[in-house]
C-alpha cells in the first residue's frame, strides 16, 4: 500500500488552513473542530504553507519599500535602513509641492519616532541635532512609552534660525515625553573667534557636557544640503555670513551633520568654522555605537550619498524616493 494513504487528507489540510489564516481560530479549537491533536493541527498548518495551498504576498508599495531596504543596507553596509513607505511613490523625476515634501518630513519623522521608542532603554544616552524633521520626529513620540534616559544636545543652541527647533528645546521637550534626564550645552554653536569656543569648551557646564559625548549611545539627526542647492538652516537668517559660504563651497562641501560640514566623500572639511564650533567633534560622533539618519526630500540625494559614502549613520529612516535616488546616483558614479 502506498504511504501517501497514511497523510492527512488535502481536505483536511485545506480546511484546517482555512479556519487558522481565515478565521483566526486558535490551534486548540480547531483541533477539537477536526477530531484531531493539537500536533496533527500544526503539522497541517505547516503543509498547507509548503504545498502551496496557502501563499502570502505582500502588495506594492510595501514590497518594493521592503527591496529597497534591504538594497541599501548591502550597499552601504547599513545596519537597519526603514523607508517610509505610506505616501504613493513618486516618480524620482517629479517635482513635489511644498505640502507633500512637508507630508514626507513628517512621515519620515513618525517611521523616526517609532524606532527610537523601541531601541532605547534605560542605560542609553541618546545625543539630538536640531532640524524640522526632528522637531516633527518628537511631536510624534507616545508620552506613554516612559524610558529614564539620558538625553544630549550634540552641539550648541542655534536659537536665533528657529527657536521651535534649536537643539536645546529639542532635548528638553524630549526628555519630559520620556520622562528622563537631559544636559544641554548652554552657548552658542558657533561662536566668533577660536579663542572665544576654546575658552567656553573649559567652563564647567560645557566642558561636563563636551565630556559626555563618549558616553553617547544613540545619535539621530537630520542632514543638510549645500549641493547642488544650499537649502540647509545654516545658509538662512545670516548664521553664516557670505564670507564663511565661500569657504565652504571652496572646500567642496555638500552637506552639514551636527554642525559638521563634510564634502562629497564624506569627509569632514578643514575650514577656519571648524575651529569656532561648540559640539561634537566629528571623530567622537562616527563611534557613535548607534547613528540614526532622518533624511527626506530629492533635493538631499547628493547630501544623503555623502554622509553613508563617509560611514556617518548606520541607520538610514528616509523616504522611497530619496532612497531609489541615492542608490542611482551611487551606481552612476562607480
Amino acid at each position: 500500500m502506498e504511504p501517501e494513504i497514511y497523510n492527512q487528507s488535502s481536505s483536511l489540510t485545506v480546511r484546517a488552513a482555512y479556519l487558522y489564516f481565515i478565521e483566526n481560530l486558535p490551534q486548540n479549537e480547531i483541533a477539537s473542530q477536526l477530531k484531531v491533536s493539537v500536533p496533527t493541527v500544526s503539522r497541517l498548518i505547516l503543509r498547507a504553507k509548503e504545498e502551496k495551498i496557502v501563499e502570502f504576498v505582500i502588495k506594492n508599495p510595501y514590497l518594493d519599500s521592503l527591496e529597497l531596504e534591504q538594497k541599501l543596507k548591502k550597499v552601504f553596509d547599513l545596519k537597519d535602513v526603514v523607508i517610509a513607505s505610506e505616501l504613493l511613490k513618486k516618480g524620482t523625476s517629479k517635482k513635489l509641492s511644498e505640502a507633500e515634501l512637508d507630508e514626507e518630513k513628517r512621515l519620515v519623522a513618525i517611521e523616526g519616532a517609532k524606532y527610537v521608542q523601541r531601541i532605547i532603554t534605560k542605560d542609553d544616552k541618546l545625543g539630538i541635532t536640531f532640524g524640522k524633521t526632528m522637531y516633527y520626529m518628537i511631536h510624534y513620540l507616545n508620552p506613554c512609552k516612559k524610558i529614564n534616559a539620558e538625553f544630549v544636545t550634540l552641539h550648541g543652541s542655534i536659537a536665533e534660525l528657529d527657536y521651535k527647533l534649536d537643539v536645546i528645546s529639542l532635548v528638553h521637550r524630549m526628555s519630559m515625553a520620556f520622562g528622563g534626564e537631559s544636559k544641554i550645552i548652554t552657548s552658542e554653536g558657533l561662536v566668533s573667534t577660536k579663542s572665544l569656543a576654546d575658552s567656553l569648551k573649559n567652563e564647567r557646564n560645557i566642558e561636563s557636557v563636551l565630556k559626555s559625548f563618549d558616553n553617547v549611545t544613540i545619535a539621530v539627526s537630520g542632514i543638510g544640503a549645500f549641493y547642488p542647492k544650499r537649502t540647509s538652516l545654516l545658509c538662512k537668517h545670516g548664521f553664516l555670513n557670505k564670507e564663511e559660504v565661500e569657504e565652504l563651497i571652496q572646500q567642496d562641501v555638500v552637506a552639514d551633520v551636527a554642525l559638521r560640514f563634510i564634502n562629497s566623500e564624506g569627509a569632514e572639511c578643514q575650514t577656519e568654522i571648524k575651529d569656532r564650533t561648540i559640539g561634537i567633534n566629528f571623530d567622537q560622533f562616527v563611534k557613535i555605537p548607534t547613528r540614526i539618519a532622518l533624511v527626506s526630500g530629492l533635493s538631499k540625494k547628493n547630501s544623503l550619498l555623502a554622509a553613508l559614502k563617509g560611514g556617518l549613520f548606520d541607520v538610514l529612516i528616509t523616504d522611497y524616493s530619496l532612497g531609489k535616488a541615492v542608490l542611482e546616483l551611487y551606481e552612476s558614479k562607480k
